[in-house]
């Protein structure tokens, strides 16, 4: 049976509430990288009726990846884009900037539903961020890339063992990051780098647009039908585009596809970030190699520097709201930005002082499998890709390619995947779908709060193939 609850490290090491207040007295509702990177000019709309060859929805890292690929792989073909927002304003400029090797929501959920073929994934990914690093030197990238790998660490006894036999003890943790939380780490020195998220869909999109992708912002996609004639109509408020084919990169917003509307879920993720660090202060703690920082906890936190020493800090709260609804104002949660900055202080307590900047918040599209999903729909014009859940920097790289396999008719080993082929289990319609995560989260919590032990709920959960893996 499970123990009486326990206080988590960062509970029993909070800072007084005062420091909390202070850090978080001037801090702006606005998202950092999309205020650094800025905007490259005023948006192009949509205003009157036109046609392509493959026409895109959705201008985050998928929709812009899929354009830019497409373009390489075949210049003379059109390009349309269409963006209902301007670029990269959704999950793509709001993420932690954390870029990995994996396309499988890492090893663990990997091999448990792929076993057989997770060798290959496994190569795959890291292919993937090996080509990624090559297309941002070839085109002239600049969005703050550094390969510094991750570092994950341990901040109660019951986490240590799940960090491997070859772990990092409590001295050679501390010697690289200085908290007196943590127990021990491990470290995975390649397979990670860190981004600006903003300006990496920036660049893509100044890519897009120097190979001839034409891009149009402010024009959200209201319907999408099938033409006798073998092409896709696709609807805006002002304009029609007519296409042979089309690849959906809608992130967590609703599908235009009905068989996708019930495949993912909006779960909010909240962010801060602090004003610049000292020298002093980044001495203090270390941090010379710059590495991706995360704990091992099932509401974990994540960490990371930014070019001019900031330091993001987000996690933790992961917040769905009835009804599969995207809404600006579940960004507004005081409550959950306290917490955030309370656990901030208890993992750096020689930052007392330090204010934070920014605090924002954005949805990640989940899905059952934790990894993104893939298809095909209209006798094979439509391609589309979704619920990434939170780790889709670089895995959107990889998901363009495959979309653009699929649209070509190729057979390739991407398109042969059991993870390709294979659409995980919707989640359920309301209200069982509210019950169901809300259940699960609670749950979590309890086990992070209980020396990891998971009741009886998770537990049939990971028997059936959807037990959450952070």
């Amino acid at each position: 049976m499970p123990g009486p609850l326990q206080e988590t490290a960062y509970e029993r090491n909070a800072p007084d509430a005062r420091v909390v207040r202070e850090s978080l007295a001037t801090t702006n509702r606005g998202v950092f990288w999309i205020e650094d990177a800025g905007q490259d000019g005023p948006a192009l709309v949509l205003t009157s009726a036109t046609t392509a060859d493959l026409a895109i929805v959705g201008g985050g890292y998928l929709g812009l990846w899929t354009a830019v690929l497409a373009k390489r792989r075949n210049p003379g073909q059109k390009v349309i884009l269409l963006e209902a927002q301007r670029v990269g304003w959704a999950a793509s400029g709001r993420n932690g900037g954390f870029c990995e090797a994996s396309i499988t929501h890492g090893e663990e959920n990997g091999r448990a539903r792929w076993r057989d073929e997770y060798t290959i994934l496994e190569r795959l990914g890291r292919d993937n961020l090996d080509e990624f690093e090559k297309d941002l030197g070839d085109l002239a990238i600049d969005c703050q890339w550094e390969r510094t790998g991750t570092l994950r660490v341990a901040v109660e006894p019951h986490e240590i063992p799940w960090l491997g036999d070859n772990h990092l003890d409590q001295d050679s943790v501390r010697s690289r990051i200085n908290s007196p939380l943590f127990l021990g780490g491990s470290q995975e020195p390649d397979g990670c780098a860190l981004v600006h998220p903003a300006r990496l869909a920036n660049e893509l999109a100044r890519v897009a647009r120097h190979l001839g992708v034409e891009i149009y912002e402010h024009s959200s996609v209201t319907g999408l039908s099938s033409r006798s004639t073998g092409k896709v109509r696709l609807e805006t408020a002002r304009a029609v585009v007519t296409a042979d084919r089309v690849a959906l990169a809608t992130n967590v917003f609703p599908s235009l596809l009905r068989r996708n509307r019930l495949m993912t879920v909006p779960v909010y993720d909240y962010v801060l970030m602090t004003e610049p660090l000292s020298a002093d202060q980044l001495s203090s703690i270390g941090w010379n190699d710059r590495e991706g920082l995360a704990d091992m906890a099932n509401q974990f936190h994540y960490s990371r520097l930014t070019a001019d020493n900031r330091i993001l800090y987000g996690g933790y709260d992961a917040v769905y709201h009835a009804g599969r609804k995207i809404r600006a104002t579940y960004e507004d949660r005081p409550h959950t930005y306290e917490k955030l900055a309370s656990h901030f202080f208890a993992t750096f307590p020689q930052l007392e002082g330090l204010r934070f900047s920014h605090q924002w918040a954005g949805a990640i599209d989940t899905c059952t499998q934790f990894a993104a999903y893939y298809g095909l729909a209209r006798q094979g014009r439509i391609a589309y890709a979704a619920g990434f859940t939170g780790l889709g920097v670089g895995a959107t790289r990889f998901a363009a390619n495959v979309l653009l396999d699929k649209l070509s008719g190729e057979r390739t080993e991407r398109t042969e995947l059991e993870m390709v082929r294979k659409r995980p289990l919707p989640f359920p319609p309301e209200p069982a779908a509210a019950a169901g995560i809300n259940l699960t989260r609670w749950s979590l919590n309890r086990a992070d709060h209980q020396q990891g032990q998971r009741n009886a709920f998770l537990r049939a959960l990971d028997a059936v193939g959807l037990g959450f893996d952070s």
